[in-house]
């Protein structure tokens, strides 16, 4: 106390000199004398107590684990990342004899630790309470090792009887209104702002498995559940934490109910996994856990864009592009500094790039999606900017999880129109790299480019013929994904040349051609919305007070039901009709507004025929040679169509903008 009275009187009378020299005025005086005193009081007292009070050494501490737990019997080895300050360890061992430590490395003057555990054969469910000595004390950790839970019913992949659902969480139904503003994103919930979260979470979306089983959907492919940092991150692709559900969503165990009620729905549930980066928010960008952890710094990265122009590949110049430029990264002939953007380069020069030719962060990632897994029994993962990510990472994580997962179905996002490019990073084939990336499939973008470019802009409709003309370049065309939306793109109610009809053949399409077809949320009922944020506007009826609950016959509107009855009709006859699951595809007929094509399986064969001029057609298409040629009888499933045969021919008249799915005989 003597030294701070000492110190103020000292401050009032240095302040006296500095008016004097300065000849500032008396009005200045008082306004600036009390804050420079305390100022200078608490800096003398402190300067005056430090011989005397020495600030203790710090001891090492551990403020976090990742993973936060394992499971015994599940890998051999588990990589820990310990965070924290003062691990620069000596030594680290653990209280079970069946537990060793095989290495070590501090990094970021040890506010990191990597730990590398072998876990024996015989190590029994518990708690394992392991030691760090470092050069300031010690300190101590625990990871709870579990018995994994009985795995069936769990990882079950994909089949060819899906039909996937996608899902933004914040925007489907608010099940737990509780969690709208968590303490950690004070006044980040407002309905009102299309960037803000809005309430959806975890708990809506399991409310609601009735409905979604009614429609007749059978997976969920849900976008980003992982805790994200910002109020305008309600998409989940901003990720601040891997190992936490993000609070505005709700918890780990709502997700694992969630996953749980799906599985005792009959339904599955898709992980959307983002190896390629994480959020700018996220504290691995001021302080990476090893100085290469990500592509760059903050200060200095590189953009992920294509240094090539479209003139590189003869395509006209000045043109708008619809798709990301990715082939330069099949292109056998193309350089390392051709691609390096794109594979190195943050996403949109923001996202942080992760190091994915870097040896920890692969284990890091490769571990965060087993755990995933292990902890929820999840069916698949959706695997976000697939082309983004080095080829030998993608082969090394599907490596890995297939070892325990075999059943587990991969889905790669590669936003392109070209199935030469998209084609080129499904698994189940070594591409000129000699690299196979493992992938099990990937979404259907040159048919969704294709089915929109028909439907909204009357491009001939022989141009689907051409699209599964290229299905000779995937292993598995059986295993594709066809979709006409998602939350990526306008909503196609809304888009130029869209009408009611239009989309109710944009579903006809999609849930008859081969493949396993993804809806996206509300497009059931005919939502409206353009660009981004516009197309992933709340779900009617999944929040209390909603003028229109659309999750119900009663509350749909008359546009909405009608809309919502047509695809529910087209689920059904997918559903109890194995050709349109699983059949071969045969072209049967195509020219400018016409399609026509057959689903042969070894149980029967179902036509389907899709007119897109504005005026009614009649259709006369040759039979011999094809799988129906000896047909005795046609049989309407769906639509006002009539059709007959007539010796060696099926004659279709046809309604202006239709399609007709008919069983022959």
């Amino acid at each position: 106390m003597r030294a701070a009275l000492f110190a103020y009187a000292l401050a009032v009378n240095r302040l006296s000199v500095f008016r004097r020299k300065f000849r500032l005025r008396n009005t200045f005086y008082p306004r600036i004398l009390l804050p420079f005193a305390c100022f200078l009081a608490w800096s003398s007292a402190s300067w005056s107590a430090s011989p005397q009070q020495n600030a203790p050494e710090p001891a090492p501490k551990v403020s976090r684990v990742e993973p936060p737990n394992w499971w015994v019997g599940l890998t051999p080895e588990v990589m820990l990342l310990l965070s924290g300050h003062d691990l620069e360890a000596t030594r680290v061992s653990c209280n079970l004899p069946t537990l060793r430590v095989s290495r070590t490395q501090a990094t970021a003057g040890g506010n990191y630790l990597f730990v590398w555990l072998k876990i024996g054969a015989d190590t029994r469910p518990g708690t394992a309470v392991c030691r760090i000595t470092a050069p300031k004390g010690t300190t101590s950790f625990e990871l709870p090792l579990a018995a994994r839970l009985p795995t069936l019913g769990k990882f079950q992949g994909l089949s060819q009887d899906d039909v996937i659902y996608l899902i933004m969480p914040d925007r489907f139904a608010n099940g737990d209104p509780t969690n709208d503003d968590p303490a950690e994103a004070p006044g980040s919930h407002d309905r009102a702002k299309p960037r803000a979260y809005h309430g959806g979470d975890l708990r809506g979306i399991q409310n609601h498995l009735p409905y979604l089983k009614e429609l007749g959907v059978t997976t969920l492919w849900l976008t980003p559940i992982v805790k994200n940092g910002a109020a305008q991150n309600y998409h989940g692709y901003g990720a601040v934490d891997l190992y936490t559900v993000d609070p505005h969503l709700g918890s780990l165990k709502d997700y694992q109910d969630l996953v749980a009620a799906a599985h005792k729905a009959g339904m599955k549930i898709f992980f959307d996994a983002v190896p390629n980066h994480v959020g700018p928010r996220h504290p691995w960008v001021l302080n990476p856990p090893l100085p290469d952890w990500f592509h760059g710094t903050l200060q200095h990265h590189l953009d992920s864009y294509s240094p090539l122009k479209d003139t590189f590949y003869g395509k006209p110049g000045g043109q708008t592009i619809a798709n990301d430029p990715f082939e330069a990264l099949i292109d056998p002939h193309a350089t390392a500094a051709m691609k390096q953007n794109l594979t190195e380069g943050w996403l949109f020069g923001v996202l942080p790039d992760m190091n994915t030719e870097n040896r920890a962060v692969e284990e890091y990632l490769l571990q965060n999606s087993i755990w995933w897994a292990e902890v929820s029994g999840l069916d698949g993962y959706r695997a976000d900017t697939f082309p983004y990510v080095g080829r030998k990472f993608w082969a090394y994580w599907h490596a890995g999880l297939r070892r325990i997962y075999p059943n587990l179905t991969t889905i790669g996002e590669v936003f392109h129109a070209d199935p030469s490019v998209t084609s080129f990073f499904v698994g189940g084939v070594r591409r000129y790299d000699g690299i196979d990336s493992g992938l099990s499939t990937v979404f259907d973008f040159p048919m969704f480019f294709t089915v929109r470019d028909v439907l909204l802009r009357n491009a001939p409709a022989g141009r689907i013929a051409d699209v599964l003309r290229h299905d000779s370049l995937y292993p598995r065309p059986d295993f594709l994904v066809p979709f006409f939306a998602n939350h990526d793109v306008a909503r196609f109610a809304s888009a130029e040349g869209s009408s009611a009809t239009k989309l109710k053949l944009a579903f006809g399409l999609t849930l008859t051609l081969r493949g396993i077809p993804e809806i996206y949320y509300g497009d059931e009922i005919g939502m409206p919305g353009g660009g981004d944020p516009d197309n992933r506007r709340d779900f009617p009826g999944g929040w209390l007070g909603d003028s229109n609950d659309a999750f119900t016959k009663s509350g749909r509107m008359r546009d909405q039901q009608e809309i919502f009855s047509y695809a529910q009709e087209l689920l059904r006859i997918r559903r109890e009709h194995s050709a349109l699951r699983g059949g071969q595809l045969w072209h049967l007929s195509s020219d400018e507004t016409a399609y026509v094509f057959l689903r042969e399986s070894e149980e029967e064969r179902v036509a389907m025929a899709f007119n897109n001029a504005d005026r009614a057609r009649e259709l006369r298409i040759p039979l011999n040679g094809t799988p129906i040629q000896k047909a005795a009888d046609v049989t309407v499933l769906l639509g006002a169509a009539k059709a007959e045969l007539a010796g060696s021919e099926l004659r279709v008249s046809m309604p202006p903008q239709s399609l007709a799915i008919f069983l022959m005989n």
